[in-house]
């Protein structure tokens, strides 16, 4: 069962309301982590000032009360602060999630708009190249475009078959080592250069291998298909040139029925469509320094109440209070054991805060290197326009299986791309305008080129086992985002410190 673009790109776009929104979940949770064991501390404090006033001398229990008040009270101001500023950078990242949402469904509405200017436009074009068909320079022009069409795909055809002739035939003079060295260094030809004594050695190695005999053949092996290859680039220079020609006689027809306003909306949707993807962009960056700074936050590691929490903590963990707590176990009396079975209970209690709040960061770390990855694909997504209308994936198991794979960590970001990329086809129509078609193999011009008036069309390239497809610079959301992927991906990124981190996950939002 196959998927669509627009569907495919909305099922991505699910997932990454997924990922924020655990994100923004277990950012919560880690902050009332961080404020539940702050308070712990206190309570634990308390408890220490009433053992104190049981066991100790007013004099010894008054200072030592006032160092612990100190610190707790330092704790509990900072710890108020901390709540205003984790509920400022939930809110800051909240309105930026509300922004990204408003430029996406912009973007969908920029895109319907555009497919539906689309449409009119192919209608209009279909007949006005019917009408076409009967003009007699056009016809002339499409038949000797259709000729040298031909006349390409046969030299391209001559041309793979004399490099696979190279390769197969010129198999054992490479594996010859002897041979190689003498070919390498140019032996019988001006370009050898070698003392007397190499000289004569060589040339008994020459005699001993033939290479008199084989040099001619193996050079003529490598020859003709760079002689082929230069032929066939010039005829796919001229049928391009001719569907240039074609495409502008095309246009022109379609120019003057009325459709040079149409080709103007839709290059300017498409110059929007551009604008808005820039736009996402910057607001997935924003919003990740914003991702960035709460979870510092959250995590307690913001100067002043990392430091309030320390001093708290090295005051309940002074010598003269172990000291306390020790002589307190030892004593058999009522209200000591009730305390110090509370004591016990809030460092347990504590302990149990930390490590489980230990395992919420890392998955909030890990959280926020998928959702980097997944912004990474959607612009490549984007980028060579896949949720066009006219693109489809017979897979419909990426926005499934494939899908929770990459999201829990089964596959990298890499491998899921590649799988989508292996998976797309243009539907039939959509790769070329209403008129001429190509015929040749090695097919790889565009007939509507950029200069033909701001429509163009997906572009593809055709080799000998089936249609493979290339990002087009143009076309319907041709180029969005920039120009081709290379072997990584391709998004810009403004002041991001995320790692991209690839290790396995399982989220409680669905994955």
């Amino acid at each position: 069962m196959s998927i669509r673009g627009p569907q495919a790109l909305a099922s991505l776009e699910e997932a990454m309301r997924d990922i924020r929104r655990e994100e923004d979940e277990l950012s919560k949770r880690v902050s009332r982590a961080a404020e539940r064991a702050s308070k712990i501390r206190e309570h634990e404090a308390e408890l220490f000032r009433q053992l104190a006033r049981l066991r100790l001398d007013p004099a010894v229990q008054s200072q030592l009360d006032g160092e612990i008040s100190a610190a707790e009270a330092r704790a509990r101001d900072t710890l108020k602060a901390h709540s205003k500023d984790v509920g400022k950078a939930e809110k800051a990242i909240s309105a930026l999630d509300a922004r990204r949402a408003e430029l996406t469904d912009k973007r969908a509405a920029a895109i319907a708009a555009l497919e539906e200017q689309q449409d009119q436009l192919n209608a209009l074009t279909a007949v006005q190249v019917e009408k076409l068909a009967a003009d007699p320079a056009y016809a002339a022009k499409r038949a000797e475009t259709e000729e040298l069409d031909r006349i390409a795909e046969q030299s391209m055809r001559k041309t793979e078959m004399a490099e696979a002739d190279r390769e197969e035939k010129g198999r054992p003079y490479r594996e010859d080592p002897l041979f190689m060295y003498l070919w390498d260094a140019g032996f019988g030809t001006s370009s050898y250069k070698a003392g007397n004594l190499t000289r004569y050695l060589d040339g008994l190695v020459a005699d001993l291998v033939g290479f008199a005999k084989a040099r001619p053949n193996f050079a003529m092996l490598n020859e003709i298909p760079m002689r082929l290859r230069e032929h066939a680039e010039r005829q796919e220079a001229r049928v391009t040139a001719a569907e240039a020609e074609l495409a502008a006689m095309e246009v022109a027809a379609v120019d003057a029925a009325g459709g040079k306003p149409l080709r103007q909306a839709i290059a300017a949707g498409q110059t929007s469509i551009e604008t808005l993807d820039a736009e996402i962009a910057r607001v997935e960056d924003e919003r990740d320094a914003a991702a960035e700074a709460l979870q510092i936050l959250a995590e307690g590691k913001d100067p002043a109440f990392e430091g309030a929490a320390a001093e708290l903590a090295a005051a309940l963990g002074r010598e003269d209070i172990r000291t306390l707590l020790a002589e307190a176990r030892q004593t058999q009396t009522g209200q000591d054991d009730t305390l110090v079975a509370q004591i016990d209970e809030a460092r347990t209690r504590l302990r149990e805060e930390e490590e489980e709040s230990r395992e919420q960061r890392e998955r909030l770390k890990t959280l926020a290197a998928r959702r980097r990855e997944l912004e990474d694909i959607q612009w490549e997504f984007k980028k060579q326009r896949f949720d066009d209308p006219g693109s489809s994936f017979k897979e419909d198991r990426l926005v499934g299986d494939l899908l929770n794979d990459f999201l829990r960590g089964g596959i990298s970001a890499a491998s899921y791309w590649d799988q989508w990329r292996k998976s797309q086809n243009w539907a039939p129509g959509s790769e070329w305008g209403a008129g001429y078609r190509p015929t040749r193999q090695s097919r790889a011009s565009n007939p509507w080129p950029p200069s033909g008036g701001g429509f163009q069309w997906p572009d593809s390239s055709i080799g000998g086992s089936g249609r493979k497809n290339k990002p087009s610079s143009g076309g319907f959301g041709g180029g969005w985002g920039g120009g081709s992927s290379g072997g990584g991906f391709s998004r810009p990124r403004t002041g991001s410190s995320g790692s991209r981190k690839h290790g396995g996950f399982k989220t409680g939002g669905g994955f």
